[in-house]
């Protein structure tokens, strides 16, 4: 067990523990300070640990810790399972700012939604396989064009410089008639 003390004595310290883990997994989400949501933070993922196992003995342990028998069986029928691809990592805290009163720094302790980050992790993989194919597709296409670009380049660029030197005598002639006329 982590070591904070938290201002209390150990036998109520652990049953308040015991109780705001319960209230976790009850109900997914958990408001409190932020000292308390990390020594809760810690006891809620062995307990996610625990109910990964699934034997007699786990949910035995998870019964002496867990005050509420119904909040055992959820945890082994229903939170467990979401989380059965996951190494750790089950709950997140985040910190609110200061409690109005006293300034003791709060907290939000939550459950992460293993739904959505199923979802997302092959996604990302699939456009990781993906990607490199398109910038080799794209590598491919450009090279044939860039070879073929210097070559239009070039002959575009030696008739635009034709009619400049064309047109250069022919704004000269203009500007060669309005200095005679002024001159006459």
């Amino acid at each position: 067990m982590p070591g904070r003390k938290l201002g209390r004595k150990t036998d109520h310290r652990l049953s308040m523990l015991r109780g705001q883990v319960t209230f976790l997994l009850e109900k997914g989400r958990l408001e409190t300070t932020a000292t308390r949501a990390k020594e809760v933070q810690a006891l809620a993922e062995k307990m996610i640990t625990l109910g990964k196992k699934n034997t007699l003995a786990s949910k035995r342990q998870a019964l002496s810790f867990i005050t509420k028998e119904d909040v055992v069986k959820k945890l082994f029928d229903e939170i467990a399972p979401a989380y059965e691809g996951r190494n750790g990592g089950y709950t997140r805290v985040l910190l609110t700012g200061p409690r109005r009163g006293d300034a003791a720094e709060m907290a939000i302790l939550e459950l992460i939604p293993e739904e959505k980050e199923e979802e997302k992790k092959p996604a990302k993989k699939a456009a990781a396989k993906k990607a490199p194919a398109k910038k080799t597709a794209k590598k491919a296409e450009a090279a044939p064009a860039e070879e073929a670009a210097p070559a239009e380049e070039a002959a575009p660029a030696e008739e635009a410089a034709a009619p400049a030197e064309e047109a250069a005598p022919a704004e000269e002639a203009p500007a060669a008639e309005a200095a005679e006329e002024k001159a006459e």
